[in-house]
């Protein structure tokens, strides 16, 4: 399977884990809120790709059968997977930042969806998903 990288809409309770981008001119949406993920390395899957990529920036081990949803989406860069998942709120003790971004908090998912400095196309991917989750 051909993709560049995957994000997680991680849900704690009934919060969503939102980590605050770098604030440098040479990385897309700078100081913007971002969710976990990242770029593929070697031949991961989309799955183990976001499992990873979470567990290096917010230190959370996940499994695979955590991921409950999952959507692929082309960019112009290539092809992002967009996954979900969800653990109790309890979880929120367990976070430990990694060192890409400027920290991590916890937001209502649909005031993500609407935050003029979330990044873009996240809000649009959270908002599919919480459509389609009813």
């Amino acid at each position: 399977m051909d993709f560049v990288g995957a994000k997680l809409s991680l849900f704690l309770g009934d919060q969503l884990l939102v980590i605050r981008r770098d604030d440098r001119a040479d990385i897309p949406f700078p100081n913007h809120l971002d969710l976990p993920g990242g770029g593929r390395e070697g031949t991961e899957t989309p799955e183990a790709c976001v499992l990873r990529e979470t567990r290096e920036e917010v230190g959370l081990v996940l499994i695979k059968d955590a991921l409950v949803w999952g959507r692929s989406y082309t960019r112009p860069y290539g092809t992002v997977w967009f996954f979900a998942a969800h653990l109790g709120g309890e979880a929120a003790a367990h976070v430990r930042f990694g060192d890409e971004g400027q920290g991590w908090a916890l937001l209502a998912p649909w005031d993500f969806t609407k935050h003029r400095e979330a990044v873009p196309h996240f809000r649009t991917q959270v908002a599919e998903y919480l459509k389609a989750r009813g």
